[in-house]
């Protein structure tokens, strides 16, 4: 099986191209950059081939991912800076990149007969209500920016293919990029106290797990929305903060505040961004380990 994987540079591609490459599969990654910019690590992603690629050049597009002839797609390449994503001059941009650089790869797919699999976020929810998002729920009101262009993406790829997958996740970690749990180790180190929200509900992401089960779905025709998170229930911000001090050593104080008392972000977020899996497991894909043993296991793989 032949891959090509969008946006390596970031924390979900540089896990799939790993994840292809322990499977014995060929994997071609593709971002942005002239060449890799990820992290330089043993991995496989560093001596994959590599292919620059600016998804919304629909021309560019066509002629890349035909040349390449790929089984599946992964596109994991999107805009994910949520509050600069509300910037006036940077609207029209995320949705170049989100929604029309997603439609460039759909058509391309159609044209090719091959699957696609597009990762989409709790955000196309509005989080209200306390009822986890099933997969399949199409009442969609976006609050934000970087919602609505990851909605039009599923859009573009449910209307434009039939053999398609799309992967709502949350709350993402990895070892590639920033991301919140080393944000909060870094905070921890220089603070005695922190401030956290304990208003919003949701469950982790470790792009590590997600990855290995990207690849179970591409090794199958079981298309479909599905959404993906660690098990272990679902918590606060604050919950999740008070669990990887408790696992690093930290001894910093974690006090739990509303939202509102938190101070207003440029972009809304949800409330609640509770998603269903059992979808998942209804169509015969394991899923992903527990988000405390997800934590444990990537405190091992960063330095902090």
């Amino acid at each position: 099986m032949r891959v090509f994987v969008t946006g390596v540079g970031g924390q979900l591609g540089h896990d799939v191209m790993n994840e292809l490459y322990k499977r014995g599969y060929e994997g071609i990654g593709s971002d942005v950059a002239e060449s890799y910019s990820g992290v330089s690590d043993a991995s496989a992603v560093t001596t994959a081939p590599y292919v620059s690629l600016d998804i919304t050049n629909a021309d560019m597009v066509a002629r890349t991912i035909t040349d390449l002839a790929p089984d599946v797609v992964i596109h994991c390449a999107a805009w994910t800076a949520v509050d600069m994503a509300e910037d006036d001059d940077k609207v029209e941009f995320v949705r170049a990149v989100n929604a029309g650089g997603t439609r460039n790869i759909a058509e391309c797919c159609r044209q090719l007969n091959c699957k696609m699999i597009y990762i989409s976020t709790d955000y196309v929810f509005d989080g209200q209500g306390t009822e986890p998002w099933q997969p399949d729920c199409k009442d969609y009101k976006p609050l934000n920016v970087y919602g609505q262009t990851k909605l039009e993406g599923e859009l573009a790829v449910s209307s434009i293919l039939d053999k398609y997958f799309i992967v709502r996740i949350a709350w993402v970690f990895g070892l590639n990029g920033k991301n919140f749990i080393k944000t909060m180790l870094n905070v921890g180190k220089t603070h005695n106290t922190v401030r956290v929200v304990n208003d919003q509900i949701g469950t982790p992401t470790y792009t590590y797990d997600l990855a290995r089960l990207l690849v179970d779905m591409a090794e199958t025709e079981k298309y479909g929305y599905y959404h993906a998170t660690n098990e272990g229930g679902y918590i606060s911000w604050y919950d999740f903060t008070k669990e990887i001090y408790r696992q690093a050593g930290y001894e910093t104080a974690v006090l739990p505040v509303t939202t509102e008392e938190y101070g207003l972000s440029k972009a809304a977020r949800p409330f609640n961004s509770r998603l269903d899996k059992s979808k998942l497991v209804e169509n015969g894909f394991k899923p992903l380990p527990t988000w405390q043993d997800a934590v444990s296991r990537y405190l091992k793989e960063i330095d902090y």
